[in-house]
């Protein structure tokens, strides 16, 4: 898989490229991640990228002859992988099931870092394929956005991460949260490590793994659990026997009866 990010801060970028699993995948060339840098489209002795917003108004805007011409510089000389997505709060939201997505397209794709106030829009109109949010917060530019949809996309990717089975076992991989982890010392501060799970029982182990992700995704994000239309009546049964009549009632469950799920029309939003 090959990533290619067009940012004006590439030194920047490509630092975090070299590091942890990224610089590992990269070495080892399971994937193929570039960074280019837009002043390279520049003109002008000072490689000018930004400009005042026509209409007046506050900060400055991406210029769109700089960024086409960085653009299509490496789309001519090295082809470019496509999608090209745009970093951009107004973009499809980031999450787990994008990076998945993402990690399926055997070209790659491409990002481009807006900055400052934006881009012109004739950059997003005729340039970029979509744009990507990874939430509903105001950043200085799109270079951390961008980190975080490589990071996500590629430990998807087979052979980045030692163990394949962390990218399935891991938060939002099932519509889940994680189940806790523990790891030495056995007990800490008088605080003591489950004993299932230093039984040896990995029957055991599993089960209890599953009914602590379903716990604490009912209590922390219902809202996942009503995108995938509540939960299933043998989970319901898993979490009565784990002591959870309350927390189920709260949520709307009879776990005499079965499940009643709350409508997914009332599920709150997630946060970003």
């Amino acid at each position: 898989m090959r990533i290619d990010v067009f940012t004006i801060f590439p030194d920047a970028v490509d630092a975090w490229f070299a590091a942890a699993i990224l610089g590992r995948a990269r070495r080892e060339r399971v994937v193929d991640l570039r960074v280019h840098d837009l002043r390279a489209g520049a003109v002008d002795a000072r490689r000018s990228v930004d400009d005042a917003p026509f209409g007046g108004g506050a900060g400055m805007v991406l210029m769109p002859e700089p960024v086409f011409a960085a653009v299509e510089a490496v789309e001519a000389v090295e082809g470019l992988p496509r999608p090209l997505l745009l970093l951009d709060p107004g973009g499809r939201r980031f999450d787990q099931v994008v990076a998945r997505e993402l990690s399926a397209v055997p070209e790659g794709f491409s990002l481009l870092c807006g900055r400052y106030e934006g881009v012109d829009q004739r950059v997003s109109d005729h340039l970029v394929d979509g744009a990507l949010s990874v939430g509903d917060v105001v950043l200085a530019g799109g270079e951390a956005a961008a980190l975080v949809v490589v990071e996500a996309v590629v430990r998807l990717v087979p052979g980045v991460l030692g163990n394949p089975d962390s990218a399935e076992d891991e938060s939002f991989a099932t519509g889940l949260l994680e189940y806790p982890q523990y790891t030495r010392p056995a007990s800490f501060r008088g605080w003591e490590v489950p004993d299932v799970l230093r039984s040896g029982d990995h029957a055991r182990v599993a089960a209890w793994r599953r009914v602590e992700a379903l716990r604490r995704t009912l209590r922390q994000r219902p809202d996942l659990l009503a995108a995938r239309g509540g939960l299933a009546p043998e989970e319901v049964a898993a979490l009565a026997e784990a002591g959870e009549v309350r927390l189920l009632a709260e949520h709307g469950y009879d776990a005499g009866a079965g499940p009643s799920p709350p409508s997914t029309k009332d599920a709150p939003h997630a946060p970003h």
